[in-house]
């Protein structure tokens, strides 16, 4: 891991009562997250629940053709593995590294126990997992009822939330895969922000120019998911 690097990073870790954290603080095992990393396949039984510090990780549906779709993007403020501690121990879903980077794993038996045996931690995980169900949800209804530049805008936002500055490395045909969209729709919304000066794009590296822009053009999605999380995970530095 990099020197210095911190489970604090985590905005859920950094969210745990000072008795939990240390307990936790010696269960944590730092992981590197890979692009493309795999960190589980729908109806796999999980071992290990995962806490992104600097990576991202998308949760897609995938079809029985093949398309896949994000359903919800989990960063520095969440866990994946919500199925270990909420009973169902699988889910129908994928969950793959989209953003490379670094994170914390921990066993699926140790937050199983640590849900079931501290009530600070239940509430801490359930209020997350409600805030998880509200970004689903908001992006079911933005698939269906927004256009094309207003999910564009929504995911980048999204994605930058997730990230340290205004740079995201990501190519037409992997925004494209996970909006669920034709590549030349997005690359048309892409070059209407670009010559709308919002963003920059060259060789899969999109660069935010003028965030305050993208609100502006972004439909609503964004900020009510973004109010949920900040509602419901109250920043909290751990001791």
């Amino acid at each position: 891991m990099t020197p210095g690097s911190s489970p604090r990073l985590n905005r859920l870790l950094a969210a745990l009562p000072p008795e939990e954290w240390l307990r936790w603080l010696r269960q944590l095992e730092p992981v590197e997250l890979p692009l493309g990393k795999v960190l589980h396949e729908p109806g796999v039984t999980l071992y290990h629940v995962h806490f992104p510090t600097s990576a991202i990780v998308s949760l897609q549906y995938l079809t029985e053709s093949g398309a896949t779709a994000e359903m919800a993007v989990v960063g520095r403020e969440g866990i994946v593995g919500i199925s270990q501690f909420m009973g169902g121990r699988t889910t129908p879903n994928r969950a793959v590294v989209r953003s490379a980077g670094e994170g914390y794993r921990l066993r699926s038996e140790a937050i199983r126990h640590e849900f079931n045996h501290s009530t600070p931690v239940m509430h801490l995980l359930l209020r997350y997992t409600q805030a998880l169900i509200t970004q689903m949800a908001q992006t079911a209804v933005c698939y269906r009822l927004h256009h094309l530049e207003q999910q564009l805008c929504r995911w980048l936002l999204m994605t930058q939330d997730c990230l340290d500055g205004n740079e995201i490395v990501a190519t037409q045909e992997l925004i494209a895969q996970m909006l669920g969209v034709r590549r030349e729709g997005v690359t048309e919304a892409a070059h209407r922000l670009q010559e709308a000066g919002l963003i920059g794009y060259a060789r899969g590296h999109v660069r935010i120019l003028d965030r305050a822009g993208l609100l502006r053009r972004s439909c609503e999605c964004y900020d009510v998911v973004r109010k949920e999380y900040d509602r419901l995970l109250p920043d909290r530095e751990a001791t």
